[in-house]
């Protein structure tokens, strides 16, 4: 067994999701299992850090720190050379990438990124080849280790802990530290779920022509309700939707219990990002695409005659 760390990401005063996917993902193989929190809810999280498997939450309360990587990790390096962790964990997130990149250059540890899995604090496991081997990596170098986990690669569940112990950290900063603040914060509106939580997914790829088709799916999850919509790479591309959109190994990887791909071909690097899915609908005019063999129910036509009649049926049915 090994001293573990996990880096938190909050929602609100809570940890993420993702956050209690890691906790669960290593507290089998960490003795003792703490986490890294930045910001003014940092203190609050010590139930659910608890229920975990933590045992310990260093809390950095200082908000001047919260969105600032360089400064974080700083504070966190500090933290290591003091309480000596093996391994640090660090969601896969555009934050989580940049504070873990920082802190491997502050460390000169090893850095892995892509991994789904913790065998030991010094061996972790990934997906290779658009996941078509699963294979475990040997982590070199000096201590503290630092891998990059996928979300969704294990499902958060509670161990039934108590409470973690909280310990209110002020690391000292070096002169220049402090002079980059965040000072403004914008959030893209949405009006449904997240990918990260929806339990239908609608995604669209290069057979929908165009940009203009994404208000089609934008429909079908208006009637749906409680689905999100996101898009293959060769769809975020061509600019026809964000960045944030994006579903597969260089995007969002998610789980739902039912996913409509539309004009989705299914390349392996989009297949890695989507295969969990309880239940998936593909819709495509080739019958031989892949993502058809894969799928629960392929649907062979137009996804510009069958989405809006999939979309009215369904609003019909609601409406009766």
């Amino acid at each position: 067994m090994a001293t573990i760390w996990v880096v938190a990401e909050l929602d609100g005063d809570a940890p993420s999701t993702t956050t209690l996917e890691l906790l669960t993902a290593v507290r089998e193989v960490a003795d003792p299992l703490a986490v890294v929190a930045f910001g003014a809810g940092a203190d609050a999280m010590a139930a659910a850090a608890g229920a975990h498997g933590a045992s310990t939450v260093f809390a950095v309360g200082d908000d001047a720190l919260t969105g600032a990587p360089r400064a974080q990790a700083t504070a966190i390096a500090a933290l290591a050379a003091t309480h000596a962790p093996e391994l640090i964990v660090f969601p896969a997130s555009y934050e989580g990438r940049d504070v873990a990149g920082r802190l491997q250059a502050l460390t000169g540890s090893t850095l892995m990124g892509n991994v789904t899995g913790i065998v030991a604090a010094d061996r972790a496991r990934t997906e290779i080849l658009g996941g078509t081997f699963v294979v475990d990596v040997a982590l070199e170098g000096p201590a503290p280790r630092i891998v990059l986990m996928k979300p969704r690669s294990i499902e958060a569940e509670a161990s039934g802990g108590g409470p973690a112990e909280v310990q209110r950290v002020t690391p000292e900063m070096p002169d220049g530290l402090r002079d980059a603040a965040v000072v403004a914060r914008h959030e893209e509106a949405r009006t449904g779920p997240s990918l990260d939580t929806a339990p239908v997914v609608i995604t669209g790829g290069r057979g929908l022509g165009g940009p203009e088709a994404f208000a089609m799916l934008d429909e079908l999850a208006s009637a749906i309700g409680e689905a999100a919509v996101g898009a293959t790479r060769a769809a975020v591309d061509a600019g026809w939707v964000p960045y944030a959109y994006q579903i597969g190994q260089t995007g969002k990887t998610v789980t739902p219990e039912v996913y409509v791909a539309a004009g989705v071909s299914g390349a392996l690097q989009h297949i890695v990002g989507m295969k969990k899915s309880k239940r998936i609908v593909a819709i495509n005019k080739d019958p031989e695409a892949p993502l058809m063999k894969l799928a629960d129910l392929g649907v062979i036509g137009d996804v510009a005659t069958v989405v809006p009649a999939l979309t009215e049926e369904i609003r019909r049915r609601a409406g009766s």
